[in-house]
């Protein structure tokens, strides 16, 4: 039994306590800097550096330091999460009976969901989760930039987020925004007269978040003004993170000096789960909502959306509301009555395959798909192999060595080098737009 001599000591054994009982990372982010503030009554105030710390505590460490606290104190402890503002008198708490607004915590821009903590890992994400939390530990010092890029709903701006809210917790000053938004806010700042104020804002954080970098193709203006800010935080080692739904080789229209940058540190890619990923991710969102789901049904989920992530959460959340409704148990038969009409609109991934657009590009050059996969090097060949290389890439979730392995076994440094051509060529030659516009219509007849 501790003896509640002083709240510092009280919390220095509860500390000793649970480092043994979190990972290192989780402590040192987490726990680390916090100190006992009071103690009174069942009651021990905790002192934390800023307010995203607090939230986190509050959120998902409150039971476990109770239990850790009652079983020192060998008494029933409730615990208080108290901000110390610079200014007296100004802090924040966060404890059972009073909770501090999180809109006065300036982070309204962080969902306070996406952490490393609740982010599912798997084969199809397991490199850029890695390379997340080593720059969110070491800001600057290795893989910088971060890009992370892949199709909707894979959990990009997840990781994004989870790198900032280590961030601001080591309190660090964080800038997070989409490109949409860093374009919007220059062209206002252009149009205000305000130039100097939006240069400082962008470039003088420890670590700069951007989402979509994709939206800059195009937009020379913001593309230039994003390379100088881009600089001028590398120069000073500022961690910088960028997501797109694309590498960038293939976001078109982006200047080769900012696309050269965008490759400094390490591109890396997240695939569509696989089949377990995608149970574990059901698992894990069915205990978060505290809904009791049979395993036969989230597999049903599992094997029927199998892309988006989000699509996979919003289909749980769907079966459990329909089972709701019709006021019937959750079984198999109800989750699939209540999928039917969306589990069939996911076919895009099953019904567009890399052989349908290798065969679709051969007939639009009038060829063949063996002629794309074989060795034939004359002019026109060349150009639709590129094409087919670019589309695959553009269209598919298949990475560099699955597209070299679907013409014809080539490696993923060609697939790299054709993508990269068709990039600078769609540019130059309105013909070759067109063509590849053609045909991205034949395989997509509903877009446009």
């Amino acid at each position: 039994m501790v003896e509640a001599n002083s709240p510092q000591q009280v919390w220095e054994a509860a500390l000793g306590e649970l480092q043994l009982q979190v990972n290192k990372a989780n402590y040192d982010t987490w726990l680390k800097k916090t100190t006992g503030l009071t103690y009174q009554g069942n009651e021990l105030v905790v002192g934390v550096p800023n307010t995203f710390v607090a939230e986190y505590l509050d959120r998902n460490q409150r039971s476990l330091i109770e239990k850790v606290l009652t079983g020192l104190l060998h008494r029933e402890t409730e615990v208080e999460f108290r901000v110390e503002a610079s200014q007296p008198g100004t802090s924040l708490s966060y404890g059972r009976r009073g909770r501090a607004d999180a809109q006065q915590a300036s982070l309204s821009l962080f969902n306070p969901k996406y952490t490393f903590d609740s982010f599912v890992k798997g084969k199809c994400n397991q490199l850029a989760y890695a390379a997340a939390q080593t720059v969110a530990q070491n800001p600057g010092q290795t893989y910088n930039p971060l890009f992370i890029y892949g199709g909707a709903g894979l959990g990009k701006t997840h990781l994004l987020q989870a790198i900032g809210h280590t961030a601001l917790a080591n309190n660090m000053k964080v800038l997070y925004a989409s490109a949409e938004q860093f374009t919007n806010e220059l062209m206002v700042a252009l149009r205000e007269r305000k130039a100097q104020e939006f240069c400082y804002k962008f470039r003088s954080a420890d670590m700069l978040l951007i989402d979509d970098v994709q939206f800059f193709s195009g937009k020379n203006k913001t593309a230039e003004n994003f390379f100088y800010t881009f600089d001028e935080l590398h120069n000073a080692s500022r961690q910088i993170v960028l997501t797109s739904d694309r590498p960038p080789q293939a976001i078109p229209l982006l200047p080769e000096r900012l696309r050269s940058r965008f490759e400094w540190g390490l591109v890396t890619e997240i695939q569509p789960p696989d089949f377990e990923t995608r149970l574990a991710i059901l698992q894990d969102k069915a205990k978060q909502d505290r809904v009791n789901v049979s395993l036969d049904v989230l597999e049903l989920i599992a094997r029927q959306i199998q892309q988006n992530i989000r699509a996979l959460e919003g289909s749980l959340n769907r079966v459990i509301a329909y089972a709701k409704l019709v006021r019937a148990m959750l079984t198999p038969e109800i989750a699939a009555h209540a999928l039917k009409d969306i589990a069939s609109s996911e076919p895009r991934p099953a019904s567009l395959t890399p052989a349908l657009i290798l065969e679709t590009v051969a007939r639009s050059f009038q060829l063949t798909p063996a002629d794309l996969t074989g060795k034939r090097r004359d002019k026109e060949t060349t150009l639709a192999r590129r094409v087919a290389m670019y589309l695959i890439r553009q269209e598919t979730n298949c990475s560099l060595a699955q597209i070299g392995q679907e013409l014809g076994g080539r490696d993923a440094a060609a697939v790299t080098n054709a993508c990269k051509k068709v990039t600078s060529d769609i540019e130059a030659s309105p013909y070759l737009r067109r063509k590849i516009g053609d045909i991205q219509q034949t395989i997509n007849p509903r877009q446009g």
